[in-house]
Parts: structure tokens; sequence; C-alpha cells
């Protein structure tokens, strides 16, 4: 179970919900805030579960050939290419400032589209993360009862939205208290936008590399 979280917390840093809640904080006032990011981050939640149920579904079916990828070193290899092409990609960088702005549009006020825009880019952002389905396969290929597996999805999605849900509630902080050392990280990080972007990058690119690297000799 602690294999499958430490791949969801590697699924967690989703620099572009993350990058929508700092824009949010710089544009809107306090109390809209305050209204709108519960919203999004709910939104996106519940994305990642929905989807992680519908891929647990499909890996309870596939159930002994997840069991042979999980239990050979071919899943380690998986997972240090995936943080290679991770390493790459964040060495060739790239900047979704465009899309964050679209994003944006109709987070302006808080409605059932904010929740709908959430659950989007919960969705889209998992089905476009290999730890995402990686966590989920080693979930899958455990010995706990169904039951338990199924609530441990539910704990899975939440550890998948961490790092994200910290920053929100950090942005509340900063807001209140923008003098605070916390709020100086947040300044630095606008400031510096790609620098964070690539620190995160690399970041990601340690973790899947040491998690397939501990697969492999475990």
């Amino acid at each position: 179970m602690l294999h499958a979280l430490s791949l969801a917390f590697v699924d967690s840093v989703n620099v572009l919900l993350i990058g929508v809640l700092v824009t949010l904080a710089l544009i809107l006032g306090p109390g809209q805030y305050r209204r709108i990011a519960p919203l999004v981050l709910i939104g996106d939640w519940l994305g990642v579960l929905v989807l992680a149920i519908a891929v647990m579904l499909v890996f309870d079916g596939l159930q002994s050939v997840v069991d042979a990828v999980i239990s050979s070193p071919l899943f380690g290899i998986l997972l240090i290419l995936t943080g290679l092409l991770t390493a790459f990609l964040t060495w060739r960088g790239g900047d979704s400032s465009d899309l964050v702005d679209k994003i944006l549009t109709p987070l302006r006020a808080p409605s059932p589209l904010t929740l709908l825009v959430g659950f989007v880019l919960g969705v889209v952002q998992s089905a476009t993360s290999v730890p995402f389905y990686a966590g989920l396969a080693v979930l899958s290929a455990t010995d706990i009862p169904l039951t338990e597996r199924y609530l441990g999805v539910v704990l899975y999605a939440t550890v998948a939205l961490s790092l994200p849900l910290l920053a929100g509630l950090a942005l509340v902080v900063v807001r209140a208290r923008p003098h605070w050392w916390i709020g100086r990280v947040f300044a630095y990080g606008r400031r510096n936008r790609e620098v964070v972007i690539r620190y995160a990058g690399w970041f990601v690119t340690v973790l899947l590399i040491v998690i397939g690297v501990l697969q492999i000799l475990g």
C-alpha cells in the first residue's frame, strides 16, 4: 500500500493545477478565492477518484497480467524509463501559461462549471500520468481484501492531490500574511516560474528513478 501511495505522491506534483491556484490567488479577491479554489480542488479530486476507480476495475479484470508485470523487473524498468522521459521533457522546457489562461476563463466566479473544470483537470492530468497508472497497478496487485482495496483508492486519490491542496492552503496564508517566509517563497515562484517548473520536473525524475531501482532490487 505504501508503495502505491508513494507513486500517488509523485503524481501529486501537478504543476498545472498549482499554477491555476496561484493565478487565481493573484487575480481574485480574498473572499472569491476562498469560494472558488475549494470547488476546483474538490472537482479535481472527484476527477482523479472516478478515473482511479475505472482503472482499478480494468486492472482487476486483468489481474494475472498485472501481477506478472508488478512482480517482474519490467515494472521497475518502466518507471526508470518514465523518469528519463520526464528528465528529457524537463530539459527541453515548455510554457503552460496559455493553457492556464484558457482554464481561468470560467473560474472567475463560483458555479457548477467551476467544479466541472476541476473535474476535467483531474481526469486529464491523471490520464496522462504514468505514475498514476503505476500506483494503481501496485494497489491492484496487493493481497488486501477487495473492499479495503477500493477504500484505498479513495486514499490514493487524496494523496494524488496532496501537493495542490497544500499549495491552495498556503496561498490562503500568503494572502493574509504576505510578508511571512511562505509569502516570499511564492513571490520567488511567481518571478521564476520556469525555474520552479524545472525543479518540479527534476524532482519527479529522481523519485521515479529511485522507486524504479528499488523495485528492481526488491
